[in-house]
């Protein structure tokens, strides 16, 4: 049971995720987190350096789809300006919205990795639908409410995994 919380990787930001090495494992689409993933969680626009990660992955022709947890107004406000598809009140860890994702972007699962940095919503919900996952450091040290519940919980996942010898990162909160 506490395997469906490990990831696949984990890299230190959605900066270190490659579009090359990527395509080099088959990968064709990316379907990522937004709060804490991509920015900050109370940032309500894209970086520049993140704009140029997406442009990065599109002249690769990685496909990228943000699915989220959060509402509509605040998904769309973000997505919409840079051109990228997403989904709203996703329901993490529910896996129906990664598969959602998956297909509209016309991909096998075997083409597509799930990227957060949540183990209970991200990774849990990625690792359900048998999808490739990849941990990232939140971006932020704060978090919403209800993110700050999980983080608890995660750090004593994360310990557990580390006292088995399952990881092989350094502590990422």
């Amino acid at each position: 049971m506490l395997k469906l919380f490990l990831p696949s990787e984990h890299v230190k930001s959605i900066f270190n995720i490659d579009p090359q090495e990527l395509k080099k494992k088959g990968i064709k689409g990316v379907i990522t987190d937004l709060d804490n993933t991509l920015v900050e969680w109370d940032r309500p626009t894209a970086t520049p350096d993140l704009i140029k990660w997406f442009d990065n992955m599109r002249d690769h022709g990685i496909l990228v789809t943000i699915v989220s947890n959060n509402n509509e107004n605040r998904v769309r406000s973000f997505s919409d300006p840079l051109h990228i598809p997403f989904i709203h009140q996703a329901r993490k860890p529910m896996s129906r919205a990664f598969h959602k994702a998956r297909k509209a972007m016309g991909l096998k699962l075997e083409e597509t990795v799930v990227i957060g940095d949540q183990l209970l919503t991200d990774v849990l919900g990625g690792n359900r639908g048998g999808f490739h996952t990849i941990l990232v450091v939140p971006v932020a040290q704060t978090d919403e409410f209800r993110t700050k519940i999980n983080r608890y919980f995660e750090r004593k996942i994360m310990a557990f995994f580390k006292r088995k010898g399952m990881i092989k990162w350094e502590d990422h909160n």
